[in-house]
């Protein structure tokens, strides 16, 4: 049992993990994911582990395996827009809301939520853990299964505005997405109450 596996055990219950990928981008939605896998699972994930300290390559493999195992998991986005009318936090509340709608029957179930807030109008049981997808199995399997989603995600709009290369930086405010904004301007899935986006006004 991995050191994430055993905090799990500890709780000696049903355990639905939730996390979050893509709160600091410039562009595209908040994704979340909420995951349950109990202890019958843990001998095939002994390489889950933070989904940021984990390659592409490696969350990809990871994520095949929960496919392949028929592992239930939710998954929710909050658009741009909607991050750009509730706050960044209250949307990622949103996607988590959303993603864990798969598990609203589990009502004997524990949820362990990535990060120092609980969710807002969340019905079942809660615990926020700060730095939970480094600690938790379950937060580190939803982290991973979030960030995957989202890479995703931004590889599909990258066709659409390729002139940003979100394919590579996943709308996070690196220097050459800076200056991709700087000359082209603005398109809808940037988050326009974001500073550096905020001050343009120029739409594709």
């Amino acid at each position: 049992m991995t050191k994430l596996q055993k905090f799990d055990a500890q709780f000696n219950s049903v355990l639905i993990g939730i996390d979050e990928a893509g709160r600091g981008p410039l562009a595209g939605p908040v994704v979340a994911a909420a995951v349950c896998a109990g202890p019958e699972f843990y001998g095939a994930f002994k390489d889950v582990d933070d989904s940021k300290k984990l390659t592409e390559k490696q969350r990809e493999k990871i994520f095949e395996l929960i496919l392949k195992h028929k592992i239930s998991f939710g998954v929710g986005f909050a658009s741009s827009a909607e991050i750009d009318s509730v706050n960044i936090l209250q949307a990622t509340f949103l996607a988590m809301r959303r993603a864990a709608q798969k598990f609203a029957g589990l009502r004997d179930a524990q949820t362990l939520v990535d990060g120092n807030h609980k969710i807002n109008g969340y019905a079942l049981p809660q615990t926020a853990i700060i730095d939970g997808d480094a600690k938790s199995f379950s937060i580190a399997m939803a982290s991973i299964i979030a960030k995957v989603y989202r890479d995703r995600y931004m590889k599909t709009i990258d066709t659409l505005y390729p002139q940003y290369g979100f394919a590579a930086h996943k709308g996070y405010g690196c220097a050459a997405h800076i200056a991709a904004i700087n000359k082209h301007g603005i398109c809808k899935e940037h988050r326009r109450s974001f500073g550096p986006v905020r001050q343009q006004e120029l739409f594709i």
